[in-house]
């Protein structure tokens, strides 16, 4: 065991946040802490990590043991670039390495007992340096950045410069590379791409410590951890397993007790009902057997009513009309910026009902390519049409459309001023805005609360075809559930960027990969990218290759969309027949077997003319087989 919890309570006036939690997190093991947004998981952690006190119990980190945390939002001050920045965790080999210099140097005028005895010291550290790994430091820091999804050109790049999202990668990165013996992580999936997860994932997996992470990635969690500890309504529940069997082991905990609260009610009114006719005899006997009854119903230990939690949102997403087949039409769309090409001569088309997500590193432009299908930005080169009765509704993750001077209730009430105050209040009940929460400014807000208020404008626009970047993006597990059961049952059309691959996987018809200024076009959701985007990706988007200095990049790759989806259309098709083909040859085996069994039976075999009958099939079973053997090798190639 390295981190113990015990009985620890912690509370903030009247809101309270665990009481007497236990939990304990053993050498080598993956845990996450999970529960809906304002729980407490980060106020946990930063009592484990000693930055709150707790009010009660005890946390022990086990004697000797090294502990590391990421907090979800990075102040990163410094005047290092990014590269020298995360090099600052390798300060005690840098230091030990410097040290083995100096020794070289002082070895060279050394004589006797003094050079042994050097010799010695410097053998020790030798050692040292090689048990940690000292002479590939510096490839295994390269490892770690390119990973987090830096380029060797941002190594140089000042930290002072960098985003809130890029400090973060920064200090994960450092963090990493301390190899603590147990690694807190606090949302550490928030600003990277596909490609940094999936290296993160595998990262965690072989890390030799333990790791407790905070983290809303349902995809991740499944992949990295083996434990769940979760925090709810001041209670903390251990459950072994990943996310998947946590969430169906609670699922089944709650039906049972629903189910022996709703048992226990019903007896309880069966009794209260047996009194009450018993006293309505009036007679001493009855009289005494309903005070038995009633001693009897005072020893029943009431079962609690499994709590319903009132913090999901509810989400109704319902088009106003329906429109045409063809909802959009991309044609040789290109966009770049100074010194940097995002995507060109991009096609593709979308039709009514497709729910289609779009993907790729972070910097690629895909949230760039949604302000130009909304007019946010325009495009260099190329051109997009709406189809017929096309109304669009738009979730910009930047929260661009929402105005923040304005009250969540003017907000609304502007945009739509048919509702009723009573109205414009109900639904923002239903997005957790109560009471005085509702003239709170929009500038005010987080950035989880601005995203509850565009869904809500969304939810309202009543609009056909929706646009959404990063919609996940501030919620929880249980909001994030919600929405994807509100876009499952959308029956309008529908396009988005996400990073969360749960989230893809469940309501992605079609993904479109952004890769190399390109897209490939999978049709299937997140499970089917993955078992396809090898092939596809050398297919169509190759390999990206620079042809002038600065801006004119340009991939191998010059098939569109349409032929792509014509391409795997062929596959199809190809797949289908060769299906058929087996099914014909297996039909005609089984026959020909038949009749060899018919031509052995005494009315067959002395009945010249049905011999024939049966001989003639028997020939052209063999020559069809012929036929279709040599299709069936045609197909399979």
């Amino acid at each position: 065991m390295i981190l113990a919890c015990h009985g620890i309570s912690k509370s903030f006036g009247e809101n309270v946040i665990v009481t007497e939690g236990s939990f304990h997190i053993e050498d080598h093991e993956k845990a996450a802490l999970v529960g809906p947004n304002g729980a407490g998981k980060t106020t946990l952690f930063k009592m484990i990590v000693g930055e709150l006190s707790s009010d009660a119990g005890e946390i022990i980190l086990t004697k000797g043991k090294t502990l590391g945390y990421l907090a979800q939002h990075q102040d990163m001050v410094s005047g290092s670039t990014i590269y020298e920045e995360v090099k600052l965790a390798k300060a005690d080999i840098i230091a030990m390495e410097a040290q083995l210099r100096s020794i070289e140097c002082e070895l060279k005028h050394l004589k006797g007992d003094a050079l042994t005895a050097r010799l010695e010291t410097y053998h020790r550290l030798t050692a040292a340096f090689e048990r940690e790994n000292g002479y590939a430091y510096e490839s295994e820091i390269t490892g770690v950045l390119k990973g987090l999804g830096f380029r060797e050109e941002d190594f140089s790049k000042p930290v002072s410069t960098l985003s809130g999202g890029q400090k973060t990668r920064v200090s994960l990165g450092k963090l990493l590379l301390t190899k603590p013996d147990i690694l807190l992580l606090d949302e550490p999936t928030n600003h990277l791409d596909l490609n940094s997860i999936a290296w993160l994932e595998t990262y965690l997996l072989n890390y030799s410590g333990a790791v407790l992470i905070v983290s809303h990635d349902r995809y991740f969690l499944d992949r990295v951890v083996t434990k769940i500890l979760e925090i709810e309504l001041g209670s903390l529940m251990t459950y072994m397993g990943n996310y998947s069997a946590y969430a169906e082991k609670k699922r089944r905990l709650r039906e049972a007790k629903l189910k022996e609260y709703l048992n226990q009610q019903q007896e309880i009114k069966h009794h209260e009902a047996v009194i009450e006719k018993l006293r309505s005899f009036n007679r001493e006997k009855s009289i005494k057997r309903a005070e038995s009854r009633e001693k009897m119903l005072e020893k029943i230990k009431p079962v609690e009513k499994p709590v319903e939690m009132n913090t999901e949102i509810h989400l109704n997403l319902e088009p106003s009309r329906q429109s045409g087949n063809d909802v959009l039409t991309v044609e040789a769309l290109g966009k770049s910026f100074p010194n940097q090409v995002l995507f060109q001569n991009v096609s593709f088309e979308i039709k009514r009902g497709e729910h289609i997500a779009i993907i790729g590193d972070n910097g690629t432009g895909k949230t760039t390519l949604l302000k130009i299908l909304n007019q946010v930005l325009f495009a260099d080169t190329g051109a997009f049409t709406l189809g017929a009765n096309v109304e669009i509704g738009y979730y910009d993750q930047e929260h661009h459309v929402l105005h923040m001077d304005k009250t969540i209730f003017d907000e609304i009430s502007d945009d739509y001023p048919e509702l009723t105050n009573t109205k414009i209040r109900n639904m923002l009940a239903a997005f957790l805005f109560t009471g005085d929460d509702v003239f709170k400014r929009i500038g005010d807000l987080s950035g989880g609360e601005r995203g509850r208020v565009s869904l809500a404008k969304l939810m309202l626009s009543r609009a056909n075809f929706l646009i959404l970047d990063e919609p996940t993006n501030h919620l929880d597990i249980s909001s994030k559930e919600i929405l994807e059961k509100a876009l499952n049952d959308y029956t309008g059309t529908l396009l988005y960027v996400s990073h969360d691959r749960y989230f893809i996987n469940q309501t992605a018809t079609r993904i479109l990969d952004l890769v190399n200024h390109t897209f490939v076009n999978y049709i299937g959701n997140y499970d089917y990218y993955l078992e396809k985007r090898d092939e596809l990706t050398a297919a169509y988007a190759g390999r990206e290759e620079t042809i002038s200095s600065s801006v004119e990049v340009v991939s191998e790759a010059k098939l569109s969309w349409q032929e792509q989806k014509e391409a795997q259309a062929r596959e199809r098709k190809r797949l289908n027949e060769l299906k058929k083909t087996e099914e014909c040859i297996t039909g005609l085996e089984e026959r020909d077997a038949e009749i060899d069994g018919l031509m052995m039976q005494e009315e067959v075999f002395t009945n010249s003319l049905r011999c024939q009958e049966l001989a003639n099939e028997k020939a052209a079973i063999a020559a069809k087989l012929e036929e279709l053997y040599e299709r069936w090798e045609e197909l399979g190639t």
